[in-house]
């Protein structure tokens, strides 16, 4: 397996180009299903997660063409309505196939994915939302079973213990578009991947009102057709290159983000005092003097302050100076990153779903062991802050995320290498 070797070597400076949205893209492959016709989509990263999902398609009959990086037609002309446990064990967004195969084949089996290390996904919103709309749905033997023979639109409040869900949303929005009559969907995820995905499906033919709010209103088609989309920016990339630029106190703009995808992170860190310059296309963090000071941050649905940058944020945390404190509202678990972080120096302690960070910390190179994609990222940023060398093993969570990440970073300065876990040093593969 690959590691990565970081180094803390002052600040990064240049300019950092952000590439397609991961959680944009997952959904949107997915609904490609919804034609007979082609799909054309542009700035799709090449990641595993994609990679996966392209072969998931293939699986149920979808032919794929990859003219040019970046790029995917995509034609599903006859297709299967099952969606095997072999294939969708290796990815959990996968799960969004359920809603394409009901609303075109009227009926899907798709594997129940498997656990996530960041808390409990349930599928039960999914099964929720798709019995409102007059499907039978029943689970056996590790597959969901959908009878959709009958389907029609209804009213749907899809809201659970944690607010509204994303996958979900789109979940039931894909189903809902081809099903007779109208849907309204209440407490549907407001994320800008949720409304790129509706706008791919209105060039597709949807009718969709409501785009970017908690209450869709979906009115139902017989047919859809294909078209050319271009995925959004990838929003969470964005963010950690902006807490890349800030923990090395560098002078860096990140390009193709616009910043509004990011009002709630970026008001954390202009209240933390990070001197930013934004562009309707750009954000640019510049020097500063001194230390940043400390934050009180929940995270909670989008407009809210989003989980995915929780632990990138928490790793900048550790070089302020005062007492942040970063609540955990939507995956319980998702500070398995903590105890590495601690094995670097951070002065950190945990009380329930909230993580107390006491600054700044003088942060040491370590061996450490990344649990998710973001505590991947997160672990990166704070090897940028810290005296020595850090090796971070298990980075392929990172590489289920971040396109070229080692390669973009190294083009403004920093040092961080991808090499064989064979070459770490065999008293680190000890510990």
């Amino acid at each position: 397996m690959d590691v990565f070797k970081v180094s803390g070597n002052g600040p990064l400076n240049g300019e950092i180009q952000v590439g397609g949205a991961k959680n944009a893209a997952l959904p949107i492959l997915a609904a490609t299903l919804l034609t007979d016709e082609t799909v054309v989509l542009k700035n799709v990263p090449d990641l595993s997660d994609m990679r996966f999902m392209i072969e998931i398609l293939q699986h149920v009959g979808a032919e794929t063409v990859q003219p040019e990086p970046g790029t995917w037609e995509i034609t599903a002309k006859e297709i299967s309505h099952i969606a095997p446990y072999e294939l969708v064990r290796k990815m959990r967004a996968s799960v969004c196939l359920l809603g394409p195969l009901v609303a075109r084949m009227r009926r899907a089996e798709v594997s129940i994915p498997g656990g996530c290390v960041i808390g409990p996904r349930p599928i039960d919103l999914h099964i929720k939302g798709l019995q409102k709309l007059n499907c039978k749905v029943e689970i056996a033997n590790g597959y969901v079973h959908v009878d959709a023979s009958a389907i029609k639109g209804g009213p749907i409040f899809l809201g659970g213990r944690s607010g509204s869900t994303v996958t979900g949303t789109a979940n039931i929005v894909m189903a809902a578009v081809l099903a007779p009559g109208t849907t309204r969907l209440e407490c549907a995820a407001c994320e800008p991947e949720v409304v790129d995905l509706c706008n791919l499906l209105v060039k597709m033919g949807a009718q969709i009102s409501g785009i970017g709010s908690p209450e869709l209103t979906i009115t139902g088609v017989d047919k859809l057709h294909g078209c050319e989309h271009s995925v959004i920016a990838d929003r969470i990339e964005a963010g950690t290159f902006v807490v890349a630029a800030a923990i090395t106190r560098g002078d860096v703009t990140v390009k193709g983000i616009a910043p509004k995808l990011l009002s709630a992170f970026l008001d954390k860190l202009e209240e933390a005092g990070l001197p930013l310059e934004l562009t309707e296309d750009s954000i640019r963090v510049l020097p500063y003097e001194g230390s940043l000071k400390p934050v009180d941050v929940i995270t909670l649905p989008h407009p809210g302050y989003p989980t995915d940058l929780q632990a990138q944020l928490g790793a900048l945390m550790t070089q302020t100076d005062g007492i942040s404190i970063i609540t955990e509202r939507i995956y319980p678990n998702r500070f398995m990153h903590v105890p590495e972080l601690q094995r670097m120096g951070a002065g950190i302690a945990m009380e329930g779903a909230s993580a107390i960070i006491k600054g700044p910390s003088k942060l040491s190179g370590a061996p450490v062991m990344a649990s998710d994609l973001r505590a991947s990222a997160a672990l990166i940023l704070a090897a940028f802050a810290a005296e020595g060398d850090t090796w971070i093993q298990r980075i392929y969570h990172l590489d289920r995320g971040y396109e070229r990440f080692e390669k973009k970073l190294s083009a403004i300065g920093a040092k961080i290498e991808r090499l064989s876990e064979n070459d770490m040093p065999r008293e680190l593969l000890e510990e």
